[in-house]
C-alpha cells in the first residue's frame, strides 16, 4: 500500500509540474483583444496606397505599429489603456489588414515612408512610437531617417540585420500558430482576401534580405530608444538585442519576463508598464 501511495503521490506531482509547464504564458498565443471604439478612422491616401488608420483619446500622441503579417488589432489592450490619457494612433501597414498595396516590393524604408506620410496626413508633428517586431524595425528606421517625427522609440522584438533572427522561427509552434491566426484575419480584413499566401511569400523575401544596417548607421540615432525583448522570444536573438543596445547611443534594454515575441498579448499590464516607464525616462 505504501508503494502504491508513493506512486500516486509521484504521479500527482508529475501532473502538477506538467500542468504548470503547459500553462507557461510565453508558450501561448492569446487571441487579439477587442479594439475600443475609435474617435476617428479611415483610409488615408499615403504614397501609392490607401492606408487604414484609427485614432483614440486625447493628449500627447503615441503611434503603435504592429508586426509583420498582423494588423492594428494586436494593440487592443494597449489602446484601451493609453487612450485614457494620450492620443493613440494605430494603422495597418501596407498590404496588411485593411490597407492596400502596390506593385512595389515590400521594404522597411518604404513602410517607414508610409508612416511618415500618415503622420503628415493626420497633421501630427511628433509621436512616441511603439513598434513590435517589424513595427519596431520601422521605428528604428524612422529614428535614423526622420528623427524630427519622434519623441522616442520603444521597439520590442526588433532586429537590425537578418542575422538577428533565429533560424528555426518558422518552425516554432507558437509562431506557426500566429501565422495561421494572421492568415485568418487577413482573409477577413484585406481588400485582397484570397492573396494571403502570395503576401506571406513576399514578406518572407523581405525578411530574408532586410534590414541590413551597420553599427555606424545605428550610432547616428539621436532620439531616445528603449529596446524590449521577451525572455522567451521565439524569433529574435537576445544577444542581437543586446548588441543593438550597445550600438544605439543611450539605448535602454528591457527584458520582459515570462514573455515571448507576443508579449503585448501575454502580459498587457507588464507591457504597458514598460511603455510608461520608458516614456517617463525610467
Amino acid at each position: 500500500m505504501r508503494r502504491i501511495a508513493g506512486m500516486l503521490t509521484f504521479f500527482s506531482l508529475f501532473l502538477i509540474v506538467a500542468g504548470a509547464q503547459a500553462a507557461e504564458r510565453w508558450a501561448e498565443l492569446p487571441p487579439f483583444p477587442s479594439m475600443p471604439a475609435s474617435k476617428t478612422s479611415g483610409m488615408a491616401d499615403v504614397n501609392d496606397i490607401k492606408m487604414y488608420y484609427a485614432e483614440f483619446g486625447e493628449g500627447d500622441p503615441i503611434l503603435f505599429i504592429h508586426g509583420g503579417l498582423g494588423n492594428a488589432g494586436v494593440w487592443g489592450h494597449q489602446v484601451a489603456d493609453f487612450a485614457r490619457d494620450h492620443q493613440v494612433i494605430v494603422a495597418d501597414s501596407r498590404g496588411h489588414g485593411r490597407s492596400t498595396h502596390s506593385a512595389q516590393p515590400f521594404g522597411y524604408d518604404l513602410m517607414t515612408s508610409d508612416y511618415v506620410a500618415l503622420l503628415d496626413y493626420l497633421k501630427i508633428d511628433k509621436v512616441t512610437l511603439v513598434g513590435w517586431s517589424d513595427g519596431g524595425i520601422i521605428g528604428i528606421d524612422m529614428a535614423m531617417k526622420h528623427p524630427e517625427k519622434l519623441t522616442r522609440v520603444i521597439a520590442q522584438a526588433a532586429n537590425v540585420t537578418t542575422g538577428g533572427v533565429k533560424d528555426d522561427v518558422l518552425e516554432n509552434k507558437t509562431f506557426s500558430r500566429y501565422i495561421e491566426v494572421a492568415g485568418d484575419q487577413y482573409r477577413k480584413l484585406s481588400p485582397t482576401p484570397t492573396e494571403y499566401q502570395a503576401f506571406f511569400t513576399q514578406m518572407r523575401e523581405m525578411w530574408a534580405a532586410q534590414p541590413a544596417w551597420t553599427a555606424a548607421e545605428l550610432a547616428k540615432i539621436s532620439v531616445p530608444v528603449t529596446l524590449a525583448i521577451g525572455d522567451h522570444d521565439e524569433a529574435v536573438k537576445l544577444d542581437h538585442t543586446e548588441m543593438m543596445a550597445r550600438e544605439i547611443p543611450g539605448a535602454k534594454l528591457v527584458i520582459l519576463k515570462n514573455a515571448s515575441h507576443f508579449a503585448m498579448l501575454q502580459d498587457p499590464e507588464g507591457y504597458d508598464g514598460m511603455i510608461r516607464d520608458a516614456m517617463a525616462g525610467r
